[in-house]
């Protein structure tokens, strides 16, 4: 099951995770999970092949070329240039991946399912990075109101 509670459960218990997908903007979700994920006390490694910096940390051409391998990838690109991401994950040994809106593709999907992956798709990470915030937190009591918060596995 894509997007269970338990696994989103998991994934928030992670200690280190890579963002695929930080950029220049800070305003882009990359860089703004990057940056949030970050203050919430998650050691954070950056992954964008044409930036050396970001948020004032080395941000690295993939997740090959990373110090450490991190325990999840939150994948913030094109479902285009997910699957090779995905794949590059799973060849390195990570278990958890999280395809942010945006990201997230039924090809995506297929592919870490394929591989054995958790995986979380087409939730906003924002929603379930204690504590909530800010519109994350209203926009979660909608979805809790309506009954589209992930449920249990």
């Amino acid at each position: 099951m894509i997007n269970s509670k338990n696994t989103i459960d998991e994934f928030m218990q992670l200690k280190s995770m890579a963002v695929v997908g930080v950029s220049r903007n800070k305003d882009k979700f990359g860089t703004a999970i990057y940056r949030e994920m970050k203050a919430k006390g998650y050691k954070m490694l950056a992954v964008n092949p044409k930036l050396d910096m970001v948020e004032g940390d080395r941000c690295y051409a993939g997740l090959g070329a990373l110090p450490e391998i991190p325990e999840g990838v939150v994948i913030c690109i094109t479902p285009a240039e997910t699957i090779a991401v995905i794949e590059e994950a799973a060849r390195l040994g990570i278990k958890y991946v999280w395809l942010q809106q945006g990201a997230n593709s039924p090809e995506g999907e297929a592919k870490a399912k394929e591989l054995g992956m958790k995986l979380v798709s087409g939730e906003c990470i924002f929603m379930f990075a204690a504590p909530v915030e800010s519109i994350h937190k209203f926009h979660r009591f909608v979805w809790k109101v309506f009954g589209k918060l992930p449920k249990a596995a």
